[in-house]
C-alpha cells in the first residue's frame, strides 16, 4: 500500500496539530493503521494504532490523553490529532499499515508493519 502523510509543521508548546495519511493500493478497511515517530538520534517509536474497524485504539504512554487516532475507511485515511504538544514530541512522524489483514492494534512493534509513509516533520518550540 502507498501512504502519503501530511500536516506536520512548527508549533509552540501547548499547541495542536493534526496529521493525516492517505492510503491507496490495498483494501484499507482490512488493516490496522499506526503512527510512529523518530526523533534525531533516537530509535523509531510507536505512537498510536487503530484497529481495522476503528473500535480499538492504543497509545504510547507518553501521548495518552493528548493524542487521538482516527480513521475513515470510506476515504482510506487515518489521522492523528495532537493536542497539548510538548518539545519532546518533536520528531518525524510516520503513518504505517500492518502487513497482515485483520491484525491486532495492540501490537506496537514496527515489525508488524510493512508499509510506511514518507514522514512529516513536527517541531514543537518551548
Amino acid at each position: 500500500v502507498q501512504l502519503q502523510a501530511s500536516g506536520g509543521g512548527l508549533v509552540q508548546a501547548g499547541g495542536s496539530l493534526r496529521l493525516s495519511c492517505a492510503a491507496s493500493g490495498r483494501t484499507f478497511s482490512r488493516y490496522v493503521m499506526g503512527w510512529f515517530r523518530q526523533a534525531p538520534g533516537k530509535e523509531r517509536e510507536f505512537v498510536a494504532a487503530i484497529g481495522w474497524t476503528g473500535a480499538s485504539r492504543y497509545y504510547a504512554d507518553s501521548v495518552k490523553g493528548r493524542f487521538t487516532i482516527s480513521r475513515d475507511n470510506a476515504k482510506s485515511t487515518v489521522a492523528l490529532q495532537m493536542n497539548g504538544l510538548k518539545p519532546e514530541d518533536t520528531a518525524v512522524y510516520y503513518c504505517a499499515a500492518q502487513k497482515d489483514m485483520y491484525g491486532s492494534a495492540s501490537d506496537g512493534s514496527s515489525f508488524a508493519y510493512d508499509s510506511w509513509g514518507q514522514g512529516t516533520q513536527v517541531t514543537v518550540s518551548s
